[in-house]
């Protein structure tokens, strides 16, 4: 009876935890580059169940199987699966196309983006919609002076047809193995491309969401289920061992 009281507990921890995950990845629905998390289930505290005969002079004991306590989420991970294209028409916004991430400076070094949405600061710096300042080629920030700014698939940046820099472009052969989610829409990884891929840069676009809305609301409506059977589980054997103990306490 305890051991099914724990693994209704474990359902219902680890649904809980599915939720938060799920919920994070919505609200990121409409952000630019944004990469879903994913999560998988595994038993909880597993262990060999075996009986040992008594109609023999040995002993000898007879393996059943396994018996778990009911399970529990995994490491997380990130779903890198490019997002659609959309056309923004703004200029400094830019959409990439292969395994390239943008680089980026934060005040904990350099860290790596898919999202895009840039602006150009009261400085004439190139910088992210939350400020930090996007990276070229060399590692360096990118001034852009006045005028009309172009760039092409390469990631040369060009203003009013005069050539500025060239966005820093990280590409990764296995982002899953290489790169480490840190918060928002930054990853750290390698300092150099580990990859002979190119990936090319597409101006006035942006790099949708890979999560799916409908997939996500079927589960989430899923795990909000399996939490409430779970639940409803601990409730059936918090009673049952309630009226044990009533019926024992008679005995007695």
């Amino acid at each position: 009876m305890i051991k099914g009281l724990y693994s209704a507990v474990s359902a219902m921890l680890m649904n809980a935890a599915r939720q938060q995950v799920l919920s994070h990845n919505i609200s990121n629905l409409e952000t630019a580059g944004f990469k879903q998390i994913l999560t998988t289930a595994e038993g909880f505290m597993q262990n060999q169940s075996v009986y040992t005969s008594e109609n023999t002079l040995s002993g000898s004991v007879n393996y059943l199987g396994v018996l778990g306590l009911g399970s529990q989420i995994s490491a997380e991970y990130i779903d890198y699966q490019p997002g659609a294209l959309q056309d923004t028409g703004n200029p400094l916004d830019f959409a990439l196309q292969g395994n390239g991430f943008f680089t980026v400076k934060t005040a904990d070094g350099n860290r790596y983006t898919r999202d895009g949405r840039f602006l150009r600061d009261a400085e004439n710096m190139l910088v992210t919609i939350e400020g930090y300042p996007v990276l070229d080629d060399a590692a360096q920030t990118i001034e852009l002076p006045d005028g009309e700014v172009t760039v092409a698939a390469d990631g040369s940046i060009s203003v009013n047809g005069t050539a500025v820099a060239t966005l820093g472009i990280g590409v990764f052969a296995d982002p899953k193995t290489e790169l480490q989610h840190t918060e928002g829409n930054l990853f750290t990884g390698p300092a150099a491309s580990t990859s002979e891929e190119t990936s090319q840069v597409a101006q006035g676009y942006l790099e949708a969401s890979n999560a799916n809305p409908s997939q996500l609301m079927t589960q989430l409506v899923e795990v909000s289920r399996s939490y409430e059977a779970a639940q409803k589980m601990v409730q059936n054997h918090d009673e049952l061992l309630g009226k044990t103990i009533a019926s024992l306490g008679r005995i007695g």
